[in-house]
């Protein structure tokens, strides 16, 4: 896709979504990062009631250290995977504890050396708790990517790296945050809204569909 078709996307998007930013609520980085390690294969509406409550008493990595692997499944259950998850969130706070002297670190670096964490967890803690340009590339900002032809590729990883390339490090996670909530409301994943997309006059997806199967199935 040309520099021209990009601009116009990322003009339309910043237009149809001025009020976009992160959907799960915190009130620090740690707190973020347990959030997103809980967002696995569950939405951030389910995320932030749990945590609502989860956070009155566990909201540091001494307070979450004070629970058994058993203690915290059971108070984070209701988002699924609840085991690994609580595996995950109790090992990244003993690190964040005793190697980071209770701070979340500021590192891509660091971060992914943390259990459960990986990029996209990392990129959603650096930009939205930090202020670091990234792109975390969730199953939305990978779908609507894709088809709308700024960033091919098979992996998160190939995603990410088409769309730090492609789009201005100034609007990284602004960008993020306008792939997301498109991918929500609109490019949604089985059923596409593409009658009410204002992005349909430079989608790959719409405009050369025999093209756009050809590639995201050699992609």
């Amino acid at each position: 896709m040309n520099r021209e078709n990009i601009d116009n996307i990322l003009k339309t998007l910043s237009e149809t979504y001025p009020q976009a930013k992160c959907a799960l609520n915190f009130g620090s980085p740690y707190e973020l990062l347990v959030s997103t390690i809980l967002s696995a294969q569950c939405t951030d509406v389910r995320v932030n009631k749990v945590t609502r409550e989860l956070y009155k008493e566990y909201n540091t990595p001494e307070k979450m250290l004070s629970l058994t692997e058993e203690e915290l499944g059971e108070k984070i259950k209701s988002c699924g995977f609840f085991r690994s998850k609580s595996k995950h969130i109790l090992e990244a706070s003993r690190v964040i504890l005793e190697s980071h002297k209770g701070e979340v670190p500021k590192t891509m670096e660091e971060l992914t050396k943390l259990s459960g964490v990986g990029r996209k967890t990392a990129n959603v803690v650096l930009s939205n708790a930090f202020g670091i340009p990234a792109i975390a590339v969730d199953t939305h900002v990978f779908r609507v990517s894709n088809r709308l032809g700024i960033a091919i590729g098979n992996t998160p990883d190939k995603v990410e790296k088409e769309l730090m390339k492609n789009i201005p490090e100034s609007m990284w996670s602004d960008t993020h945050h306008y792939l997301i909530w498109h991918g929500r409301l609109i490019c949604k994943s089985r059923k596409p809204d593409c009658e009410n997309c204002p992005l349909v006059p430079w989608c790959q997806y719409f405009n050369y569909p025999e093209k756009y199967e050809k590639v995201s199935k050699n992609k």
